[in-house]
């Protein structure tokens, strides 16, 4: 017996998507991650942009990371309940002991018409640490 075809997915409009970036985190913020404005507060954005940043850097210096560093953090567009939120990161450089990404968020939203939007930016720093805190060296 065959399954039942799959629905058809509405087609979403075309927007530009960060070339060669990973999506490495898709979260919809809920009720109480809003201010009282009804937008989504910042520092839950940021909070997500920070676990999304530390996926690449924990790949690259295979092992334990920590964030040292926000070095650029834009709000483009308020985010609202509801949002589909798309995380995509690149590496921009690789040093010594730390590794600095690029990453952006990208909004679905608007079921009935829907959009993707760019809503956040940033760049972030994390070193690579030993099990005491200490910086490490990363492996080549």
């Amino acid at each position: 017996m065959n399954a039942p075809a799959a629905p058809a997915v509405p087609h979403m409009p075309p927007a530009t998507l960060p070339d060669g970036a990973e999506l490495v985190l898709r979260v919809m913020p809920m009720p109480a991650d809003a201010n009282a404005n009804g937008d989504v507060f910042g520092g839950w954005i940021m909070a997500q942009v920070d676990l999304a940043g530390a996926v690449l850097p924990a790949r690259v210096a295979r092992g334990r990371i920590a964030t040292v560093a926000v070095n650029q953090f834009v709000f483009k567009q308020p985010v609202s309940i509801g949002d589909l939120l798309s995380f995509y990161a690149h590496v921009e450089r690789i040093g010594n002991t730390s590794v600095t990404v690029h990453v952006e968020v990208w909004a679905e939203r608007n079921p009935a018409d829907p959009q993707i939007v760019k809503v956040t930016e940033a760049n972030l720093t994390y070193v690579a640490i030993t099990d005491d805190g200490k910086p490490r060296t990363i492996p080549r």
